[in-house]
């Protein structure tokens, strides 16, 4: 009996011939992620427990991400925690403000996550692993644990099998399609259960390059999923092999690797799609929601903050200005990110356009720490969720779009079908 893509990595991590499903496995990582605001709690509880040096702090990788811009004398404490503790438990790479961006981008930009690769996070979004054929995987607050002994356990996940079929329509992005999966699931139309699942995805992929296949990984995470894969294509495996300063071997499931469930998605049926307020399972067509005033935008976050998502969105902002009222953010995922849009005039396009440029991180998508609405505001993001209070007051309404939809309801001052405005720019298809 074969093994799916997930199972021959833990396999593969833990120096066993094959894994199955409810098995506890205690894996070797590659690395270890912290991001910012876990790294206090973890300092004093392993304070508390008398201990002051990690299993493996060479493999300890500290991310700033979640709050960059010190908006509060908190915050600069906060900051100030971090550099102290990287210093006390010598973390091997410590990517402070303005030294990485987005922990969950980052690491496949630079080379240092690689197919194949396993690694600890304490923050669910590490799922965005799959997008180069990797698997991290979240483990909270545990993270503390992690540090101390370098590994914890790990209930190997059932996992669930996605076909994509055909080609996107105009102006249908990868975000559509992964909006669109949420609402198949909340109408029982994909009768799967996500709850602790791997969702691997199958069939015409060749057309998705890493940036899409970030934005396909990182919609299942709100709806309970543990990880999600796609196996490394050529040109995946070209992109990574350009940057990696290690070997690696990419990691493709059996042909008889067993299933919880499968099921087949038609690309080519889908439209644009909205998430309304509440959930990224509230997903519509975008004429549902067309029409709505919009007081705020904001294009990044780690499921839609790679180049290619910013490329896309300047092209509906070419030419054109942020419609009066409209405050649009924009948070690059990466330095890399930012570097790059700043050498090929993207970042004029939105300078030019009236937003408002944000260091690379998280920006609005950590609570608001940055970028807030008040009551009674409307925005439209592409922010991983649209939960009331995720932007500030739980009396703003929170909608989710593509890039593409985002940028074009900006220029509108209402929520757009972005293919009603052609785009002038890089990123069109």
């Amino acid at each position: 009996m074969g093994m799916t893509a997930v199972e021959k990595v833990l396999a593969r991590k833990t120096g066993r011939a094959s894994v199955r499903p409810g098995e506890v496995v205690y894996p070797d990582p590659d690395f270890i992620m912290i991001h910012d605001g876990l790294v206090r709690g973890a300092k004093r509880e392993l304070d508390g427990l008398g201990i002051d040096r990690l299993a493996a702090p060479g493999k300890v990788v500290m991310v700033t991400d979640h709050e960059v811009i010190y908006g509060s004398a908190r915050a600069a404490e906060f900051g100030a925690v971090n550099r102290a503790a990287a210093k006390a438990w010598r973390v091997g790479r410590f990517f402070d403000v303005g030294r990485g961006g987005h922990g969950h981008l980052f690491p496949m930009e630079s080379g240092m996550l690689l197919p194949g690769m396993f690694y600890f996070d304490n923050d669910r979004h590490a799922t965005n692993a799959g997008a180069i054929g990797a698997f991290g995987f979240r483990v909270g607050a545990e993270i503390s644990r992690v540090l101390a002994t370098g590994t914890n356990w790990v209930t190997v996940p059932k996992t669930l099998k996605v076909a994509l079929a055909g080609r996107l329509g105009p102006q249908v992005y990868a975000r559509d399609v992964g909006f669109y999966i949420a609402r198949l699931l909340r109408s029982g139309a994909l009768d799967f259960d996500m709850d602790y699942r791997v969702i691997e995805f199958t069939g015409d992929l060749e057309a998705l390059g890493l940036s899409e296949r970030t934005a396909l990984c990182n919609s299942p995470t709100e709806l309970g999923a543990y990880g999600v894969y796609f196996p490394p294509s050529p040109a995946i495996l070209a992109f990574a092999g350009e940057r990696a300063s290690q070997p690696f071997t990419p990691v493709y499931p059996d042909p008889d690797a067993v299933y919880e469930a499968e099921a087949t998605v038609a690309l080519g049926r889908i439209e644009p799609q909205v998430v309304l307020p509440g959930g990224i399972e509230t997903a519509v067509d975008v004429s549902e929601a067309a029409g709505e005033r919009i007081d705020h935008a904001f294009l990044g976050a780690c499921g839609s903050g790679m180049y290619e998502d910013l490329a896309t969105a300047a092209g509906f902002l070419k030419g054109r200005e942020v419609a009066p009222g409209v405050r649009l953010f924009v948070a690059p995922g990466t330095e890399r990110t930012m570097k790059r849009m700043a050498s090929d005039g993207l970042l004029d396009v939105f300078v030019e356009a009236g937003a408002i440029l944000l260091p690379a991180g998280c920006g609005p998508c950590n609570d608001a720490v940055v970028g807030p609405l008040h009551s009674g505001e409307v925005s439209i993001s592409t922010a991983s969720n649209s939960n009331a209070g995720r932007f500030g007051s739980k009396q703003a309404r929170l909608f989710l779009g593509s890039p593409a939809t985002v940028a074009a309801s900006a220029v509108a001052g209402v929520i757009t079908d972005p293919r009603g405005l052609a785009p002038e720019g890089k990123g069109a298809h």
